[in-house]
């Protein structure tokens, strides 16, 4: 049986030689991107690891972030930060299912799913926003931080290294919600139909998946750690 061909791959991109992997030139560049992403990443969480077991003193992650919206006084350690996770989990879930139906050639069913997406990103940056501000005007009240002090007992460090690395990857998860807005609203118009293939619809959801994957790392460091 012959293999399958990717339409998304032209003969053009290679020059006459051969697709490694069967995959599209804009493809394979989307992975050389997150591979040289994640050693960013990589590198601020080594940096983070280094200076949280070399410290004597580190704030505990369940006094730290222990509230809740709507509930004021309410100890719910960790709480707020496990639903966002699932909200972020779960959008990386629709994207999956966009793609399926972009494999199927199903418009409707992709624009569908990647507007889920869309609302699952935002509200994981509604999220983030809210325990910011909730972090820095918390100091006035004995229970915050800024990148430059904190009320945890933690060396200054600890505020700035949070605020950095989760503002970093809250930036790929904005820039990902404008990505998937455009491939959408390019989906709604039937560009990828006119073109035979929703490869651009893979490529973002590989971005999306990517962005879900570091923030597990986030989410060890500061939160469990």
């Amino acid at each position: 049986m012959a293999a399958t061909v990717d339409k998304s791959i032209r003969a053009e991109d290679w020059q006459g030689g051969v697709s490694p992997f069967n995959s599209s030139y804009g493809k394979l560049m989307m992975w050389y991107f997150l591979v040289s992403d994640a050693f960013t990443f990589s590198a601020f969480l080594i940096a983070y690891g280094t200076i949280r077991f070399s410290s004597p003193n580190w704030a505990d992650p369940n006094e730290v972030f222990n509230a809740m919206p709507f509930l004021e006084g309410v100890n719910a350690p960790l709480g707020f930060v496990s639903i966002m996770t699932f909200i972020l989990i779960l959008s990386s879930v629709f994207v999956v299912r966009a793609v399926q139906e972009g494999h199927i050639m199903n418009r409707k069913g992709v624009v569908f799913w990647m507007i889920l997406g869309i609302i699952g990103g935002a509200m994981f940056l509604g999220c983030q926003a809210w325990e910011w501000n909730h972090l820095l005007t918390g100091v006035s009240h004995g229970h915050g931080m800024t990148p430059f002090m904190n009320t945890f007992g933690a060396p200054a460090s600890f505020g700035a290294l949070f605020f950095v690395i989760t503002g970093f990857h809250g930036f790929h998860v904005f820039s990902g919600v404008i990505f998937n807005i455009i491939v959408c609203i390019q989906a709604y118009m039937g560009v990828y139909e006119r073109r035979g293939h929703y490869e651009m619809v893979e490529k973002i959801g590989l971005y999306w998946h990517f962005v879900d994957l570091v923030w597990v790392f986030v989410f060890l460091a500061f939160y469990l750690l």
